[in-house]
């Protein structure tokens, strides 16, 4: 999927994680935050008539169904953070998530390596210094998060939301690196979906 049609979606994160925090953590919507609600679905409609435009249909391309799942469990797994940072300092649940991490993606790669020599690639390792970058960013990164929600009335709605304001980051490659198509009109979605997520804070610091 181009990027920045993967970047947006995933980036309508805070929606689900709103409804999730509306269930789980007795918050509640205010005019504000169901107008970024709308518009942040309103904008997952226009998204998916510009991906038309390359041949994308949403409702039958199974990598978009993989990408709202993969939204969906995020959204899960940024609940079940706040909930575990009511019972434990951040800094260990990082150490925590590190390990399991490291577990989890070595097996990924040590799949991959047998596939790729099953295929008769190349399944060696190649050494790249951005593999430290990769691992600093992300460290950094995670301890901020984790911090963010272990504050006093701290709310995983608004730091979900500022969290995927990642996006332009994200959209901004897609556009100037990679040149992928159709900027102008996924730019303007990307905006309808800021303009949600704005709203989503408004109506949380109001």
């Amino acid at each position: 999927l181009p990027l920045t049609i993967a970047g947006p979606v995933n980036a309508t994160r805070p929606v689900f994680v709103l409804l999730g925090a509306i269930l789980f953590f007795g918050e509640r919507l205010n005019v504000l935050q169901w107008a970024g609600v709308l518009v942040s679905l309103f904008s997952i409609f226009l998204l998916s008539r510009s991906g038309k435009k390359e041949g994308i249909d949403f409702a039958g391309n199974k990598w978009i169904l993989v990408l709202f799942a993969a939204a969906l469990m995020g959204a899960v797994s940024g609940l079940y953070d706040k909930y575990i940072m009511k019972m434990l300092p951040p800094l260990y649940v990082q150490s925590r998530f590190n390990i399991y991490q490291a577990i989890l993606m070595g097996i990924i790669v040590w799949g991959m390596r047998r596939k790729r020599s099953s295929l008769n690639h190349d399944g060696k390792f190649k050494w790249k210094w951005s593999i430290l970058l990769i691992s600093l960013f992300i460290s950094v990164a995670d301890f901020a998060y984790f911090y963010a929600l272990s504050l006093h009335g701290s709310m995983i709605s608004v730091v979900s939301m500022i969290r995927r304001g990642s996006v332009l980051v994200s959209f901004t490659c897609g556009a100037l690196l990679f040149k992928e198509k159709n900027i102008g009109s996924k730019a303007l979605d990307l905006l309808l979906i800021l303009a949600g997520m704005a709203l989503l804070f408004l109506g949380s610091v109001i």
